[in-house]
């Protein structure tokens, strides 16, 4: 006969011994663990082929090694190597039983949940849906009440059979932290795995869980076996959990003990409905509002709203403070050096291009302090399970959306952080749908064309943009779904965080580290696209002009300096300003001659039958493909374009002919139209470059659609 043994582990008071007494009957044997002075029990028998050995193992809350009972329970478990763990669960008190679960579930071993006193759980109003914590966790559940007896031939079938189903397929189970802990998590793992540590009795990510804990009893067993091996590591795992500690303000213990605990209240909202609770701590209790059905999504709604209308107020200020400084950078170059074609590159290639991109930098650190914020409180993982509902509608869920929600700081990032998610054609979904949640990189066009055409709306304008990138994302993934990737939703668990009084430096930092991705494009893509953009815009000079614009100037100048000459003092200012303004539309009209016969003119006028319908000249489409290299370039690719007088460049964007239905139209096409090549690139290596050009041609599909519809509807309804 087949022989399994297995371990029965569970908190004090679970009714585990109760559950052992039901399985083994009379057949016991009672004695101490080697080493300790603590109570052993083994039980014998036999069922369906096989001889099973249950082991009862201690209680215990958890498998940290303090006390004897969680060392003689681990070690059992990582030497002894049960061929299943029956974990015995209090269902009325599940949210405390379950810490010690998710430490098993961590050493990647055989796991059945046998939820007892359900009886009692169900007297107290307590409904377990035992099928999605089953899904959820990928394990088998079962609810017994074992003073009664009951499911104890129900626990025998479930450990034969996953046993079995064990050996033939090993299920990766893992406990999910925060994203600042999975990364120093995978960064130890891959360091252990490259030491090629013989102590393969231990799970690789669970030896990196216990360096983060400075568990001692792990480091004392690695260190006897690889004393040559393990300092290096051990050095590593101090240096992150100094880092844990920066950022958290906390022990890494008690930081990876509330992120289990985050887990389990994710795992506790899937399941559990209780009709009468008493919710006692401080999480609860704010949850009961931010993730309420009725108030959750209002107050998310005007979170965001508020976000934005600060990222453009309090920005404004400092913004005018960089653009006097690049103007003053300007005038001094052009006294300081004579005219020629490194002075042009230098003030209209290279000052025009970048000046107009950086007096945004205000505005994307407050976006990124923004979020931060969010992160760092834990209300981030909260607009996760919020959106949950949403999801659903468009076939996916809440667990999609966090990737979504990356893509507001940049797509790429959050394109790769789709690799969370289970289900395949939910990753393909999820990336298909990501680009177009509006990254940092669009907001500086926001903000310039909403700021010149809306003025004091532009921020709500700003919001309504973001809010229309997540409402085409949802309808694009319903749609989607029901074509190109039909499924069924994979299961899974939202982590909810204790909420935490963000530190100031810690925001700051991580505000910052992402706000160098802004600054290191001025220095990179868009020096150079800019420098490539003024190439473009300033030859070939050889230009053939229908008209002597010259001498159309020289005529206008000597008849008004007649008028001028036989006027009185008052009219004289007038007729200066009349003659002004009429020489500045003269060369307006000649630069615009110039520019469309510049090689970038020839590539605008191209594309404008394309766009003429969304509402977007020529010199706008031409910032439109330039934005395919990164989106800030459509901002400086416009300064480069239209600040041909070194004026404002509001002004000159006004008088292009440009409206507040043009300006709203290109708003959405830059919303919608892919982020830029990066983010192709990233879908090629992530998936495939099938879907890398079938995401390219997608979003510019909408993107010029919805633009349709936003011009054509509003030049319908009066508004053009």
């Amino acid at each position: 006969m087949k022989k399994l043994t297995i371990a029965l582990a569970g908190n004090p008071n679970s009714g585990k011994t109760t559950i052992f007494n039901n399985l083994t009957g009379a057949r016991q044997k009672v004695g101490n663990w080697p080493g300790v002075t603590v109570e052993k029990k083994e039980g014998y028998i036999k069922k369906n082929g096989y001889n099973l050995k249950i082991v009862d193992l201690p209680g215990t809350y958890s498998l940290t090694p303090f006390s004897i009972e969680e060392i003689a329970v681990r070690d059992f478990i990582l030497n002894e190597k049960p061929d299943v763990i029956v974990n015995i669960i209090d269902s009325a008190n599940l949210e405390r039983s379950l810490y010690l679960a998710m430490q098993i579930i961590e050493l990647d071993c055989p796991v059945v949940f046998a939820l007892n006193m359900a009886d009692i759980a169900k007297a107290r109003g307590i409904s377990i849906n035992k099928t999605k914590l089953s899904e959820l966790l990928n394990l088998p559940v079962i609810f017994t009440v074992g003073n009664k007896g009951q499911g104890t031939e129900l626990i025998i079938n479930t450990i034969i059979k996953e046993a079995e189903s064990f050996s033939l397929s090993p299920k990766k189970r893992k406990v999910k932290y925060n994203r600042e802990i999975e990364y120093l998590i995978s960064n130890l793992k891959k360091n252990i795995e490259k030491k090629s540590l013989s102590l393969v009795s231990y799970p690789k990510r669970w030896i990196a869980i216990k360096l983060l804990e400075n568990d001692k009893d792990i480091i004392e067993k690695l260190k006897k076996i690889h004393q040559n091996k393990i300092d290096d590591l051990i050095n590593l795992a101090d240096k992150y959990r100094a880092r844990i500690n920066f950022f958290f303000k906390d022990e890494p213990e008690i930081v990876l003990t509330d992120d289990r605990y985050g887990f389990i209240a994710g795992i506790i909202k899937e399941t559990v409905f209780v009709s009468i609770r008493k919710r006692i701590d401080i999480s609860r209790n704010i949850d009961l509002v931010l993730t309420n059905k009725f108030l959750g999504f209002p107050i998310f709604i005007f979170f965001i709203w508020l976000m934005f209308e600060l990222t453009f107020s309090l920005g404004s200020y400092p913004m005018e403070w960089i653009s006097s400084g690049v103007s003053l950078i300007s005038s001094f170059i052009d006294t300081s050096l004579s005219d020629s074609i490194i002075k042009d590159l230098i003030l209209n290639g290279i000052i025009a291009g970048i000046g107009s991109v950086i007096v945004f930098l205000p505005n994307i650190l407050i976006l990124f302090f923004c979020i931060a914020l969010f992160e760092d409180t834990g209300y981030m993982a909260r607009v996760a399970f919020l959106m949950d509902r949403i999801m659903h509608i468009a076939g996916l869920h809440g667990k999609s959306f966090i990737p979504m929600l990356m893509g507001f700081g940049c797509s790429v990032p959050a394109i790769m952080a789709t690799r969370m998610l289970e289900s395949e054609k939910d990753r393909i979904l999820t990336i298909i749908i990501t680009p177009f949640m509006s990254c940092s990189a669009r907001l500086p066009v926001y903000i310039m064309l909403a700021g010149i055409f809306f003025k004091d709306k532009a921020g709500t304008v700003i919001f309504g943009l973001y809010l229309t990138g997540i409402f085409i994302a949802i309808l694009s993934s319903k749609f989607l779904k029901a074509t190109l990737l039909k499924g069924e939703d994979a299961p899974f668990v939202m982590e909810l965080p204790p909420y935490r009084v963000p530190m100031l430096k810690s925001l700051i930092i991580h505000m910052w580290e992402r706000s160098k991705m802004f600054l290191k494009k001025m220095g990179g893509v868009i020096l150079l696209g800019s420098i490539i953009i003024w190439f473009l815009f300033t030859f070939p000079q050889n230009i053939q002009f229908t008209s002597d614009y010259s001498k159309a100037i020289n005529d206008i100048k000597i008849e008004y300096s007649q008028k001028i000459a036989s006027s009185d003092k008052t009219n004289k200012q007038r007729l200066k300003k009349e003659l002004k303004g009429k020489i500045q539309i003269i060369e307006e009209t000649k630069e615009q001659e110039r520019i469309s016969k510049s090689y970038i003119g020839m590539l605008g006028k191209g594309i404008e039958p394309l766009l003429a319908p969304v509402g977007i000249n020529w010199l706008s489409g031409i910032a439109i493909v330039t934005g395919l290299v990164a989106k800030e370039v459509v901002v400086s690719t416009m300064g480069i374009l239209y600040g041909v007088e070194k004026e404002d460049l509001g002004n000159a964007i006004s008088r292009s002919g440009m409206t507040c239905l043009s300006a709203l139209s290109m708003m959405v096409f830059v919303l919608l139209y892919i982020p830029c090549f990066a983010t192709i690139i990233t879908i090629w290596k992530e998936v495939s470059i099938n879907w890398a050009f079938f995401n390219l041609f997608y979003t510019t599909f909408v993107a010029w659609t919805m633009s349709f519809l936003v011009y054509q509807g509003g030049v319908f309804l009066g508004f053009g």
